[in-house]
Parts: structure tokens; sequence; C-alpha cells
């Protein structure tokens, strides 16, 4: 009997499973890995969810070859109808299946065979594409941005659920790892009645290019399952978009609606002018992905080159701190710092000159907080950078050697340190060139 009711069940589902059809709401990257069987080949893989009803969504999984698998991919893309054919149905070990896939109401998987299995766009049906405008977790389950700037660090690497409107949507970056792999990113700006301005952070190839979608005041995301971080660099908290999170544009929910109807008679949230928000904060830098090494004279003679580009570039030099003065009256050294924009407050008005002009807000009401605020000078063996910024919490965790710093060329030299660290005597000799070791 437990055979016969076993084999039973196996037919149900592959007969269920031979044909799907529903809209795809969440999907990763593909992704490369060794293949155990075949030493020194690779198998791919990617995973996306499909929805056929408000209640009912599935994880796809599918590997193989890396033709087929990149070819499946970029068949299809977030948002659009597909029938699947033929799929294998599988229960899912919860634990394991969901600590980086979208958690799913339906306690199976799908897994896609290259030699049985076909996905194929499907006519647009408009009961599935309505199932985009639902969230997949409780609509009133989710944080604020006030409340998640709030609670501040004590949400450090937490998974949430976000409710924002979309504030603006910045160009896809690329850059290069450390170890030469290529990377891409995406910075978005999220608000509500609680907070103007928020960051989240895009990393995959999907997320970013559903991002280019979305409209600046008119769009409203429920994010599920996104992570929160404290960003060292930023000092604030951030949103980064993981395997697991699936956005919902414009939700179909009472709390949406409230959220539309803010930011529609709240045009002034808007005014706050991200390009003329500190230009050195603006954009989180992996320090990882910086790899280039630059003499100060190679770093002058790079800044002339770039005259007249805005674009600041990133390096690393080899160098020692010349010059420290700490000596200067305390408020030259340390200085109070708006928390909305980071800038420096006017020591004798006690108002953030940018806020005050974009928001009206009055003297009395600026939160401040106190921020090394130090110049030095960078030398090596080629000459030295004078006056260079050392502040904020990288000041405070500071005083090494090694400095990775920041340049634009628009008004002459500036550097700004975005990490000091005591360098490592062979790498550092490695780096620099015969006349200086």
């Amino acid at each position: 009997r437990k055979i016969w009711l076993f084999w039973l069940i196996y037919t149900c589902l592959n007969i269920i499973g031979s044909c799907i059809i529903g809209v795809v709401i969440g999907k990763t990257d593909t992704k490369g890995f060794p293949d155990r069987k075949n030493i020194g080949s690779e198998r791919y893989t990617f995973c996306f969810t499909v929805r056929d009803s408000p209640s009912w969504f599935i994880n796809v999984n599918s590997w193989g070859r890396e033709d087929y698998i990149k070819s499946l991919s970029e068949s299809f893309r977030l948002g659009d109808c597909v029938i699947i054919e033929n799929p294998l149905v599988q229960t899912k070990e919860v634990e394991k299946e969901e600590k980086f896939n979208p958690t799913t109401t339906s306690s199976y998987k799908l897994l896609l065979s290259e030699n049985h299995s076909v996905v194929r766009i499907y006519e647009a049906d408009t009961r599935l594409l309505s199932l985009l405008h639902l969230p997949v977790k409780n609509p009133q389950d989710f944080y604020s941005l006030g409340d998640i700037v709030a609670n501040g660090q004590s949400l450090d690497g937490k998974i949430i659920n976000i409710l924002a409107a979309i504030k603006s949507v910045g160009e896809p970056k690329h850059f290069a790892t450390s170890d030469r792999r290529k990377g891409h990113r995406c910075e978005v700006r999220l608000y509500d009645d609680s907070e103007s301005s928020f960051t989240m952070i895009c990393w995959n190839n999907e997320s970013i290019q559903f991002a280019q979608s979305w409209v600046p005041q008119e769009t409203v995301i429920f994010a599920s399952d996104i992570r929160i971080n404290f960003d060292k660099f930023r000092n604030c908290m951030i949103a980064t978009v993981i395997s697991k999170t699936i956005i919902t544009i414009n939700p179909d929910t009472a709390e949406a609606n409230i959220l539309f109807n803010f930011i529609r008679q709240s045009p002034e949230m808007l005014d706050l002018d991200d390009e003329m928000i500190d230009q050195w904060r603006s954009d989180s830098i992996n320090l990882q992905t910086i790899v280039d090494v630059y003499t100060v004279e190679q770093l002058k003679m790079k800044t002339l080159q770039n005259e007249g580009k805005p674009e600041p570039f990133y390096g690393i030099i080899f160098a020692y701190i010349s010059t420290l003065n700490i000596d200067n009256e305390a408020s030259k050294v340390i200085r109070n710092r708006c928390v909305k924009c980071h800038y420096v407050i006017n020591e004798k008005t006690n108002t953030c000159s940018f806020c005050s002009s974009t928001n009206s807000l009055d003297a009395g009401t600026v939160p401040m907080f106190a921020s090394f605020d130090l110049l030095v000078d960078l030398t090596d063996h080629t000459g030295t950078l004078h006056f260079c910024s050392l502040s904020d919490t990288i000041a405070e965790e500071t005083l090494g050697h090694t400095v990775i710093f920041s340049t634009t060329a628009r008004t002459g030299l500036r550097v700004k340190l975005l990490s000091c660290k005591l360098a490592d005597p062979v790498e550092a000799c490695q780096n620099l060139p015969e006349k200086g070791k």
C-alpha cells in the first residue's frame, strides 16, 4: 500500500507539473559552479519564482550547461508571463531551500531539465499580470524608513519588508573586483512620509534592469525579504536587494494607496537634490573593487589628464602622513555635521546651510553629531599631496599609512581618504617602483 500510495502521489505531481502557467515575480542571475562529476568543467544555475494566484507561488531551479542556462535566463524577464512544460516536481527542504531563495507558499519546488523541460513566453493574461501588484508578504508587515533609521544598528543584518516610494534611480555602474571578477551595482533612493532619502543598493543584473523601469515620484515598491545593513562609509543604514528579495511595484493595498496620496500631495519631498549632497558620500564605494596603485606623481599627472571630467577616480597610494596638524583650535579639528546630509553645521547660526535652504528647517531642529575634520599631507618618494581630507568615521578608525583615496579634477586636485591603514611592508615593496624601494 505504501509503495502504491507513493507511486500515486508521484504520478499526480508529475501530471500537475506537466504544464504550469504563471507570471515571473522573482529572478536571480546565472551563476557557475565547478562540476564535481566532470573535473575542470562548470555547471550553471539560476532560480526564478512564478505565481499563478494570489495565494500560491513556487520557486523554479534550473541546472545545466552554460549555453543552455544563459539562453534560458535571457528568454524572459521579471513581469513576463511564462508557460513551463514538463518540470520535475520535488518536495522542498524549507530550511535549505529558503536560505537563499524566496520564501514561497508551496511545499514544493520545480526543477528544469535541459532534455525534457521547456519555458516559453505565454500570451499576457490580465489575471496573471494583476498578480504583479500583490505583495508576497502581509502588506501590513513592513518597516517605515523612519523606523529603520530610528532603530539604527539594532537592525544591522536583519531581513525585513519595506514599503517606500522611488525618489531616484541611479545609472548602473560596472566595476572589477580585486580578483578581476566583473560586477555591477545600481543605487536607488527611496522616501516615504517619515524619511526624505534612504539608499537601496541592487547588485544583481535582474534587479538592476527591473529598477530602470521605475519612475521617480510615480512608483511605490513593497520589497519583501530585503537586507538592512549599517554602512560604515555613509555612517547610516542602507537596504540591499538579495536573492531572497521579491519586489512588488505599485502594490494594490490600502497602505500603498496612503503612500501614493502622500507623494502626490508632498512634491517638496523631492526638493532635496541628491546630486548636491556630499559627493564623497553619494556612492557607497566598495573598497575591495579599488585595485589601481598610484604614486603621488602619477596621481597628479592623471588629474591633469582628467581635467574637466566631473567623475572621480579611485586608487591606492602607499605613502606616509607627513603633516598632521592637531594644534588648531578644537572647533577646526572637530566640527558638527548634519545627521541627514552630513554637511558641516554653520558655527555662527548653528544651522545646516544645505538642509535649511531646501527644507526650511528651524535652526533649533537640526540634528547634528560631532565629527573629526582634519587636513593631512601624504608623501611618497615622488612628491606630496597637500590638504587631504581626513574626517568623520574614517578619521576615527585611522592613522595608519596605506591610503585609499578618491580624487576629481573638477576644480583641481582634491583628495578624500576613504580608508587609512597600516601597510603590509611586502605589499608596499611590491607596488613601489624600483627607485622608491
